[in-house]
């Protein structure tokens, strides 16, 4: 158990952590922009520590003042909420190269869920039911074609690391897929630095529906409900409810048994990968 932590975030997101973290007899260290200098969150902590301008690109998405920020308060950890540096695989490794504990997923977890196209192949690997699509990058018109083809219009055209619905694009037929793939892969490239593109079925009237598991490094997993995510604009969710409204008891618990799958293969990728 950790005696303190430093909370990379700020707004409701580190209040929550805090006061998680006072229930659990937790010291926490906020940090804080100009822009928040006043915020609930800052005074709630035990520490509070100013790491730079109101712009987020010149406070809390540099690793280096967060780091710095562990170092003068002595925190064993960085929670990072979510957004921020929350995905950064870089933030973490440096981190680790602190002696720092990151509290969340490890770093090749976070490098394989924000490449799609390697987290379906891990998904696979597991044995968790996947959309039919492409094995791999696709990479060319001609490519696209023949594999979309082969699954059946109407198929989705999805930047390997895109989200934010951004980086997709729907294809009925040839041309769509002739006129749509270079500007997905212009897209993806443009928004996330990545130009990779792979190709999915697209399901008609389809439920979107998360699965949420929590597993640690000594391969325990929990799961912790499903979200009804369905109801989105320009695939981009709106509204999030837990449990589904549509989901039923049997159903719920075959979902988590298969979305279980995924957390244990990634905490054996990366015990092989150490050793």
């Amino acid at each position: 158990m950790f005696s303190k932590i430093l909370i990379a975030n700020r707004g409701e997101i580190a209040c929550r952590v805090i006061k998680t973290a006072r229930r659990m007899g937790i010291a926490t260290v906020a940090v804080y922009s100009d822009a928040d200098a006043r915020a609930p969150f800052v005074r709630m902590a035990d520490e509070a520590v100013h790491i730079g301008p109101s712009p987020a690109a010149e406070s809390y998405l540099i690793a280096d003042k967060i780091i710095a920020a562990c170092k003068a308060t002595g925190a064993e950890a960085v929670h990072p909420g979510y957004g921020f540096l929350s995905e950064r695989t870089s933030f973490a490794e440096a981190l680790a190269a602190e002696g720092i504990a990151f509290i969340g997923p490890p770093v090749n977890a976070i490098a394989a869920m924000g490449d799609k196209i390697e987290s379906k192949k891990l998904a696979k690997e597991a044995g968790v039911n996947t959309v039919p699509g492409s094995a791999g990058e696709i990479t060319s018109t001609e490519e696209a074609l023949k594999v979309s083809r082969e699954i059946g219009y109407p198929v989705m055209m999805k930047a390997s690391a895109g989200g934010g619905g951004k980086g997709m694009r729907l294809a009925h037929n040839d041309k769509d897929v002739e006129e749509g793939f270079e500007a997905t892969r212009r897209e993806g490239l443009n928004s996330f630095g990545d130009d990779r593109v792979f190709i999915e079925k697209f399901i008609l009237n389809p439920r979107h529906i998360e699965i949420q598991i929590l597993g640690d490094q000594h391969g325990n997993i929990v799961y912790l409900n499903e979200r009804e995510c369905s109801i989105q604009r320009r695939h981009q969710k709106v509204v999030e409810e837990a449990p589904s409204p549509f989901s039923r008891p049997r159903c719920a618990r075959r979902w988590a048994s298969s979305a279980s799958r995924l957390p244990a293969r990634l905490v054996t990728t990366r015990q092989a990968r150490s050793n």
